[in-house]
């Protein structure tokens, strides 16, 4: 049955009423959650807030690298430290390399770019930080709902948002309701905050609908892989914040890796590569297992035998919006508004988002919350983005506009032109650049791309995606529909495969999509979608050449269950 024949059947669904709506238990959604708990604290009033949370609890399906700017924490809960957030290392060495094969040259500190100065800021789990926020936000009386995906959003006649609609439950793989079938139920609010992460499933639809990137450049992605490790104390350095750009990617490829030392021995290392990336045969996972190899990296989990001497703990990907001020779409709409990376505030140049993210909903809960005293609802909060654009964080990415697009033009001309933009002019920058195609066009022919061998995995340092899934403790439920949905099944052969060597297998860092020989197929291949492996990264959304893949929230609480990532 579709879900419009379900409704209609078993409709209407049970409808709550909430001053405020808001879609993600992530940084933004949580800051905006607690923030208008607070205006209604001091002005002795009552506003009813809820949060919707799809994972099983808020920071279950967080994944940050992270180092973390207190600034806009600290706007929030000035007295965070003595409340006990989990920010307890702050970085104490910056180190940057640009890595060769075998060999690396680390830049000086005085010719580090500022963005990649961290003094003042902390490495975090922010899985725990966020789990935090959310203890923060129901003392002050928000409600959260976690395992209650929202999957489609609510309009009123106008046109305007009046809320979200929450995923049935019980629907079996036949699209047909099974004996514990329950129809999902609608929140409505004055006023709908979105902050879903990258590639929101409804922010995307909600930007289309509305025309919200009209005049903005397209928004950019990079995929970011990560691991947690327990290394040796002889090699650990608490604090030491180290990043690294060049090898194993070519010099035309944008990404690079970092690695956080927290406390406890305990390690924080991963991998961005951008997605606009052309080569069809490159795999960012493999990119990842490779960069544990170079002998500057390796050291940290080896002996002087070269022994492997750390244990893998965690593992988990995710998609980062990384488009910069001018992929920024109009953030508020009719009865709503985009916060943090929903929108795509994230600051590619400083490698941070959850920030942005608290600053931008504390800027919506601010606006929200002037309209309702005000007695209006359904409009527009222009007072948001106005806010916006007065905020330390507009003037932060409005320096670092042109970071991302320099690498379009190559890794060392990128590295020169953020070197002049960040230190020589200070940010005052007299020049723009563009980009004008998103992602998912950026992949040439096979035929003309060289084809990149990786070697095999060793289990000890290095690991195959399968073995890596389990350790992010994903589960979905095996009688439910596939979230990863194909407009046309006939595509990802006749052309992903036959154009592109079938790049699905390889963007994909948990091992969703898999080409097999199958006889009975046209072409003699068919796709097969292992669906219960996702965690939920929005890659394949992201990047599919031909964007016939979409992907939508499983039933509630599925994906990763992340422990403090």
């Amino acid at each position: 049955m579709t879900p419009e024949a379900i409704l209609e059947q078993y409709g209407p669904r049970e409808a709550m009423e909430y001053d405020v709506v808001i879609v993600g238990g992530g940084p933004g959604g949580l800051a905006t959650a607690i923030r208008l708990k607070q205006l209604a604290a001091e002005k002795g009033q009552e506003i009813s807030v809820v949060v919707l949370e799809k994972g099983s609890e808020p920071g279950a399906h967080i994944l940050s690298g992270a180092i973390m700017d207190p600034k806009a924490i600290t706007e929030l809960i000035p007295d965070w430290k003595e409340k006990g957030a989990p920010l307890n290392q702050p970085v104490t060495e910056d180190a940057f390399l640009i890595l060769s094969e075998t060999g690396a040259l680390r830049t000086p500190g005085f010719a580090l770019p500022q963005c990649f100065d961290n003094h003042g800021n902390y490495i975090v789990r922010l899985g725990e930080v966020v789990k935090w926020l959310g203890e923060q936000a129901e003392a002050l009386g928000v409600e959260i709902f976690p395992g209650f995906p929202a999957t489609e959003v609510v309009y009123n006649d106008d046109g305007s948002v009046k809320g979200v609609a929450t995923g049935n439950m019980g629907i079996g793989k036949d699209g047909e309701p099974g004996p514990e079938f329950q129809l999902g139920m609608e929140l409505h609010g004055k006023y709908t905050i979105f902050a879903e992460g990258a590639r929101g499933q409804l922010g995307k639809q909600l930007i289309a609908k509305f025309k919200l990137d009209e005049g903005r450049d397209p928004q950019s992605y990079g995929i970011g892989i990560k691991e947690l490790w327990e290394i040796d104390p002889s090699r650990f350095k608490a604090g030491l914040a180290l990043h690294s750009a060049g090898w194993p990617l070519d010099t035309d490829t944008y990404g690079g890796a970092f690695m956080y030392h927290l406390g406890d021995n305990l390690v924080a290392l991963g991998y961005v590569v951008g997605l606009n990336y052309s080569n069809p045969y490159l795999s960012p996972f493999e990119e990842f297992q490779r960069w544990k190899t170079h002998p500057n990296i390796k050291y940290y989990f080896t002996d002087d035998e070269g022994n492997v001497t750390a244990k893998r703990l965690q593992y988990g990907a995710r998609a980062i919006t990384a488009g910069g001020l001018f992929a920024l779409p109009k953030t508020v709409f009719p009865g709503g508004a985009l916060v943090g990376c929903d929108a795509g505030y994230l600051n590619a140049s400083r490698i941070k988002g959850s920030h942005a993210a608290i600053k931008t909903g504390m800027l919506a809960a601010e606006a929200a919350f002037e309209a309702i005293q005000a007695g209006r609802q359904g409009d527009e909060l222009t007072a948001y983005p106005e806010a916006f654009e007065k905020s330390w964080l507009y003037a932060e990415l409005r320096k670092d506009r042109n970071y991302k697009n320099w690498f379009k033009k190559g890794l060392y001309t990128a590295i020169v032109m953020t070197g002049i933009e960040q230190k020589l002019l200070g940010g005052n920058i007299p020049w723009n650049l563009h980009r004008d195609k998103p992602d998912h066009l950026y992949l040439k022919p096979a035929a003309e791309s060289k084809k990149i061998e990786y070697p095999k995995p060793d289990g000890k340092l290095t690991f195959d995606r399968l073995s890596s899934v389990f350790i992010s403790n994903t589960n979905h439920s095996e009688n439910q529909p596939a979230h990863l949905t194909l407009k046309d099944a006939s595509v990802p052969v006749r052309i992903n495969y036959a154009k592109f060597a079938g790049p699905e297998a390889r963007y994909c860092p948990a091992g969703v999509y898999e080409f097999v020989t199958d006889e009975s197929a046209e072409g003699g291949e068919r796709l097969q979608i292992n669906a219960q492996n996702c965690v939920h990264c929005k890659t394949c959304d992201i990047k599919d050449p031909t964007q016939n893949i979409v992907w939508v929230a499983p039933e509630g609480g599925g994906g990763p269950n992340y422990s403090g990532m």
